[in-house]
């Protein structure tokens, strides 16, 4: 049986090439491009993300990245978003006062996150719905973080003719008072997507990245 086929777009963003050996890794075959229909015809599509949301979503727009994760999710066919490749999902981000429209796959803002440190980094549990396939077995494996901004409100509303995306969320500290609750990761159908990074977060990471391959 043939690997499954993965394209890790490439539209600017950094760490690119320990993303794609992170997927290679968990059985895929990988190719990094920005090319249209590459990206849109491959088993599984990931979305890296590594700095400012505006710089990105410039980039994205640039190789039409949106178009590309509209047209996927259309046809039911599965996407993996990562960092900031999740948070330009959402509806729009702010950083530093400026506000920048993303791809509107979910309502929700991206912000900076009110905590006593900032950024964000270093290793952390989440709390996983029942039901994860993505978490599937390391459901209680704590993940790398490193980011300022983050979705601090699902504003997701769904009915009962539509499965509610499945919200993991963390933590910044062990208290209200020292930390902020963000979403850590959502399994929306074909759409997956971690703020944290899976690719860096060892043994952990790399059985969430065999999950997702598992799908495609």
């Amino acid at each position: 049986m043939a690997a499954p086929r993965v394209v890790v777009l490439d539209y600017g963003s950094g760490n690119l090439r320990s993303a794609v050996r992170a997927v290679e890794r968990a059985g895929a075959a990988v190719e990094l491009t920005s090319d249209f229909d590459a990206a849109l015809e491959a088993d599984g599509l990931l979305v890296p993300g590594v700095g400012a949301y505006a710089a990105c979503m410039a980039g994205l727009l640039a190789v039409k990245g949106e178009r590309i994760i509209g047209r996927r999710l259309a046809g039911g066919r599965p996407v993996l978003g990562i960092c900031v490749g999740m948070q330009v999902l959402f509806a729009r981000g702010i950083e530093h006062g400026v506000e920048t429209e993303g791809c509107d796959e979910w309502p929700g803002l991206v912000e900076r996150l009110q905590a006593p440190v900032v950024p964000h980094m270093g290793w952390n549990t989440v709390a996983v719905p029942e039901g994860s396939q993505m978490f599937a077995g390391v459901e209680d494996e704590r993940f790398y973080f490193v980011h300022s901004y983050g979705v601090r409100d699902w504003t997701l509303v769904t009915n009962d003719r539509t499965r509610a995306p499945l919200v993991t969320w963390t933590e910044t500290g062990p208290t209200p008072e020292t930390g902020d609750r963000f979403v850590a990761a959502v399994e929306n159908g074909p759409l997956w997507a971690t703020q944290f990074h899976p690719e860096k977060s060892g043994d952990a990471g790399a059985a969430l990245l065999r999950n997702w391959v598992a799908t495609l």
